[in-house]
């Protein structure tokens, strides 16, 4: 007995199966073509956003130097999870080996804290740029928004390598079947063979850390944004004022309202089955939603989008 238990978890340390967003088979043409093209719309929108600040001078401005950096962590982190959930969903089988879903796991992770801790200095960026306007170009210098960049993902690797390192060390028993789409933390936690009492505890602190300081920053920042607000006297100033956060406090509110559904309620209130569509929307929709925010709501977005498709047009 011990001696084919060990053959099972050295077996299953290979390889994993993916359980998939759902095991209804009339469910799995129709989801593959739906998430196919959310993901295509993710790719086009986050790229497109990139490329209109990448090609117009009057975007290289602080603001846009962190859109930039926000799409671009988009584009990755869906890309880390889309391609290996649609496979799921017209394989019989959806295996990812050990180093592939460690390696999985790390990019989410790295992709998904940044993306935190950029809303976070992006709600620094409105908050000089409302209350401080005099002294914003000054205050929000390319030296401080590049050091703030750094900071970013330096606490993505930080977050990222934690969990994963504590991943590592696990043993993993002859259940192999991840109940999720993805390799993530709290599924893979499920099918340890060993003690997960470090795991729980570095995602105790790392998540309290990641989204408890983003959080606060992102709450002074609007506090003292909407205390300014109030200050101006003009109704065409405040209606400039509230139009050039509002695409942010949208963007932050589905990243967060999102994230905090999945992970705040208890397990017992939260069944793996609607857990799988909490994180969907987390993971899938709202990368796919921010260029779309950001661009719809933006008058200049729209106005160097125009005038790049008119050049490309007439050339």
């Amino acid at each position: 007995m011990p001696e084919m238990r060990m053959v099972a978890e050295n077996s299953s340390g290979t390889e994993f199966i993916l359980a998939g967003l759902t095991s209804q088979p009339e469910l799995q043409i129709p989801f593959f073509f739906l998430f196919l093209g959310f993901y295509m719309v993710t790719v086009v929108g986050n790229l497109g956003l990139i490329t209109l600040i990448g090609l117009n001078s009057h975007l290289h401005t602080p603001m846009y130097f962190f859109l930039y950096n926000l799409s671009f962590i988009d584009f990755c982190y869906s890309t880390v999870i889309t391609p290996k959930m649609l496979m799921s969903f017209v394989s019989k089988k959806n295996i990812i080996s050990y180093a592939g879903c460690m390696t999985q796991l790390f990019f989410f992770l790295f992709f998904v804290i940044s993306e935190s801790f950029i809303l976070s200095a992006m709600a620094c960026d409105r908050y000089v740029a409302i209350c401080k306007p005099l002294v914003y170009m000054a205050t929000m210098s390319p030296q401080i928004c590049l050091l703030l960049l750094l900071g970013v993902y330096v606490m993505g690797f930080v977050g990222a390598m934690a969990h994963t390192a504590c991943m590592l060390r696990l043993t993993f028993c002859a259940n192999n079947l991840v109940d999720h789409y993805m390799c993530d933390i709290l599924p893979l936690l499920e099918l340890s063979c060993t003690s997960t009492y470090v795991n729980e505890l570095v995602v105790f602190i790392v998540v309290g850390i990641d989204i408890g300081v983003p959080t606060v920053t992102i709450f002074i920042s609007y506090a003292l944004i909407l205390s300014s607000i109030l200050h101006i006297h003009s109704t065409e100033g405040r209606s400039k004022a509230f139009s050039t956060c509002s695409s942010h406090i949208i963007a932050v509110s589905l990243f967060f309202g999102s994230g905090a559904f999945m992970y705040l309620k208890p397990s017992s209130l939260l069944p793996m089955n609607q857990g799988k569509v909490s994180s969907l929307f987390y993971t899938i929709v709202v990368p796919m939603l921010n260029p779309l925010i950001y661009s719809l709501r933006n008058k200049d977005v729209k106005s160097a989008l125009k005038k790049t498709l008119s050049k490309i047009l007439f050339s």
